[in-house]
């Protein structure tokens, strides 16, 4: 009977053991059969504080290495405007950076993975050959959020092509001034045509299921990424449109103007949302707790991360950087989840670890951050599929998307005027001429027409940075073989006049720029543009084609001008432009913002008592599309 007994105990050990072991293998949070909060839960009892906030911190490929992501815990890698494994690098490449980044995250101990993020605010903009599309001020022209919807879908596959799974877009800033140099990344000055153009998030992350939770962000497939909604939240309102700046308004107006979209865009189940560099009142975006967390998280219900913008910790202060801790204390008890620190990490986790060890920010704080990066990740599907999917890799300028854009272009282009009256319409123009000139720094130059944010964050001109098809190309390509096509991009007054074209086609424009650099309190068309514009148009009938990320100034050059189109920002499809100039096509945009007659109307907008605008917001001549055989 003893003898029995010992060996009951023995194997009732060797079962407990044998249990512990397998119990220990199977972790919760590994188990996609279990609802997420489970998973969350589960994980985050098993976290130390230095896991918890290593999943706060972005940086910068720049000095994310395998070695870093493991050692320090990083949750989030992003690529900055121009940030790239080198100089028209190819998906390929891409992807295997970002999957060696990941197997650094894998390898800590929990091996929760990193989430990559990147601004493709027009397209996959930083990436060599991606498809960029217009920017967002063409597509609010469109008023067509059914096609947003699918440049949202095209987007998310060129961005899974290169192993990214995080976009820093839409942007749902309302533009109230077109002064300020971030104007073209807004869909519009009206807050309910930039809350229609929210049917973005449903392209790059998927249809959120009707049964869904609101305020719960969804991820619809392999095929998919997380968006976010920026800038939080007055961004477009800022006194003289200065970047960066204040917004002076009550909360009624910051409600129903600038709030919109963002009720709209947590409705869709939009992972993350970024803070604005800018300040309401005077208060930072960055340090108010009652709009980040009061509102944005209590009475809005949203479940998915708040994240910093570039270094806005440090820029809380001027000097910049002048009291970090500060403002490392300040930005997170304000309600930031994670924080965009590029190359300061370690002081950031140094400072943050000191303020919760010292119980100057409570633990409770800090779960609530990780508890919502956890959901978006979870959500994602990257703790089943950490590393990226090779078979997207084709995506990445795909011809379905250039098609698409091209697409886009069209239903962008606003013809603000036609002639001296409906009687005598300049456009469509005939294909059959003895001989056309084209003209202009815009016309044969794809990163002028594509803007600021494209390869670089400045973006930059010239034909070398990309590819794609400039206007000019479009033009040759539409018109009839036997059309002679003169171009000269600055043509001097007696050239033009005595050289007999049948007509002249002026492109020009702003070169381009990006928030700060783009702030303009004058908005006039660059001097060599006006000279081109004159010459041409003083001599010949002449359609001119502005390529801007907002109105400029017009007015004087229009006794001149027998027709004028503002087409925005195309991107890389210029064909789009000629496809409705000659008539494949009909002019249907909508001006998306009051088109001023001076600059010392500013700020000026539709609903304003003393509107009297150049052309008003909605504003649009049409045409019928020709016989393609014109």
């Amino acid at each position: 009977m003893g003898k029995t007994s010992v060996l009951l105990v023995g194997f009732l050990f060797s079962f407990l053991v044998v249990t512990v072991q397998a119990g220990d293998k199977y972790k919760k949070y590994n188990d996609p059969s279990l609802p997420i909060n489970k998973r969350i839960r589960d994980l985050m009892r098993r976290m130390s504080l230095d896991e918890k906030i290593g999943q706060m911190v972005q940086i910068d490929r720049k000095v994310a290495t395998p070695e870093v992501m493991r050692d320090y815990k990083i949750g989030s890698i992003l690529s900055g405007g121009g940030s790239v494994p080198h100089l028209q690098a190819t998906p390929q490449e891409w992807l295997n950076m970002v999957n060696g980044f990941q197997n650094g995250s894998l390898s800590t101990r929990l091996g929760i993975p990193m989430i990559y993020g990147i601004d493709a605010v027009h397209g996959h903009n930083n990436v060599y050959k991606a498809t960029i599309f217009p920017h967002n001020i063409g597509l609010g022209a469109t008023r067509d959020p059914e096609l947003v919807k699918r440049i949202g879908s095209a987007t998310a596959r060129e961005v899974r092509a290169t192993g990214i799974n995080y976009v820093f877009a839409p942007c749902i800033a309302v533009c109230r001034d077109p002064r300020w140099g971030r104007c073209f990344e807004s869909y519009s000055e009206d807050p309910d045509i930039v809350k229609e153009m929210t049917e973005i998030i449903n392209g790059l992350q998927g249809e959120i299921p009707k049964d869904s939770r609101k305020g719960v962000p969804y991820v619809g497939g392999k095929d998919k990424v997380v968006a976010c909604a920026k800038h939080f939240v007055g961004d477009g309102g800022t006194t003289r449109g200065i970047n960066e700046n204040n917004t002076v308004i009550d909360k009624h107006g910051l409600l129903s103007i600038h709030m919109p979209g963002y009720s709209a865009a947590i409705i869709k189940g939009v992972g993350t949302v970024m803070v604005s560099y800018s300040s309401w009142n005077g208060v930072k975006m960055h340090a108010n707790h009652d709009l980040v967390t009061n509102f944005l998280k209590g009475a809005l219900r949203f479940r998915g991360f708040v994240i910093s913008d570039w270094q806005a910790i440090d820029r809380m202060t001027y000097p910049v950087h002048a009291n970090y801790t500060y403002s490392v204390l300040t930005g997170v008890q304000a309600g930031l989840d994670m924080i965009m620190v590029p190359y300061n990490y370690t002081e950031f986790i140094d400072t943050l670890t000191g303020l919760v060890k010292n119980k100057f920010i409570p633990m409770n704080r800090i779960d609530d951050a990780v508890r919502r990066i956890l959901r978006v990740k979870f959500q994602l599907g990257l703790f089943e599929n950490p590393l990226s999917d090779e078979s997207f890799i084709d995506q990445l300028g795909h011809q379905a998307h250039r098609d698409l854009a091209r697409e886009a272009v069209r239903k962008s282009l606003v013809l603000l005027k036609n002639g001296e009256n409906a009687d005598e319409p300049m456009l469509p123009l005939p294909k059959k001429s003895s001989k056309i000139l084209v003209a202009g720094s815009h016309a044969d130059d794809l990163g002028n027409q594509c803007g600021g944010w494209t390869i670089n964050w400045q973006g930059g001109s010239g034909n070398n940075l990309t590819s794609g098809t400039t206007i000019l190309k479009g033009i040759a390509e539409a018109v009839d073989p036997s059309t002679e096509i003169v171009y000269e991009e600055n043509p001097e007054f007696d050239y033009v006049k005595s050289n007999n074209f049948s007509y002249g086609i002026v492109v020009v424009g702003e070169p381009p720029y990006a928030e700060t650099n783009g702030d303009n309190l004058n908005l006039t068309i660059p001097l060599q543009g006006q000279y081109t514009l004159y010459n041409v148009c003083a001599n010949i009938k002449c359609v001119v084609v502005l390529i801007s990320g907002r109105p400029l100034v017009i007015m004087p050059h229009l006794e001149q001008v027998d027709a004028l189109v503002a087409a925005w920002l195309p991107g890389t499809e210029g064909k789009g432009v000629a496809d409705v100039l000659f008539g494949d096509y009909g002019f249907s945009g909508k001006l998306p913002r009051t088109w001023f007659k001076t600059a010392e109307q500013l700020p000026m907008n539709v609903g304003d008592l003393n509107y009297d605008p150049l052309y008003p917001f909605g504003y649009g001549l049409t045409t019928q599309p020709l016989n393609a055989t014109s």
